[in-house]
């Protein structure tokens, strides 16, 4: 099975994930799309906002509307922070049976070649980018066979956005959906105190 991995803080899930990975398992030859809910980012340490616990039943709460989407845990079970190659070599050690692709924003691609064994994770896995806005996505001519862009809606909504919205005591309504809308409320997420 073709798997995808999106890999994110989710701090919180928003309609621009969901839009995204909707239309990803729509448009490409994608069996599945696992959003891997990062305990740790090494770029974002000590930037967390929300529990793993409460980020993980948020993302939950999105992706079991959108066909051949799931939410995983599985780098909750790795040490930390989380590397994507370390996630990715685990998923191969414990599902050979699968090919997973690393699914990624034009931003992240823009400083690809800083993560950690970068050079690894493109000799066993395809990448596919989504557009970014103000981020231009140049695949270079060796890895044409490595890379595929994806021309999924750029969607301005970030997670950051959405916690000052909240922390400013106004609601996150259209920014989220309406579970995680209130999922946020009746736990009181980055609330002012």
């Amino acid at each position: 099975m073709r798997i995808g991995i999106l890999g994110g803080s989710f701090d919180p899930i928003h309609v621009g994930h969901a839009i995204i990975a909707s239309y990803i398992m729509r448009h490409t030859s994608l069996e599945q799309l696992w959003l891997m809910v990062t305990p740790e980012n090494p770029w974002k340490e000590g930037q967390l906002h929300a529990s793993e616990l409460h980020r993980l039943r948020m993302t939950e709460l999105v992706t079991r509307h959108i066909e051949g989407v799931t939410t995983s845990a599985f780098e909750m079970q790795l040490p930390r922070p989380s590397y994507s190659v370390d996630t990715l070599r685990a998923l191969r050690e414990r599902f050979p049976q699968h090919e997973f692709v690393l699914v990624i924003g034009a931003d992240n691609w823009v400083e690809f070649d800083r993560w950690r064994d970068h050079e690894e994770i493109l000799r066993h896995h395809h990448v596919m980018v989504y557009p970014r806005l103000g981020y231009d996505i140049q695949v270079p001519d060796e890895l044409q066979e490595r890379v595929t862009i994806v021309q999924a809606p750029i969607i301005e909504v970030s997670s950051t956005m959405i916690r000052q919205e909240l922390q400013q005591g106004h609601d996150a309504t259209f920014y989220v959906t309406d579970e995680v809308n209130r999922y946020i409320v009746k736990n009181h997420l980055y609330m002012p105190l």
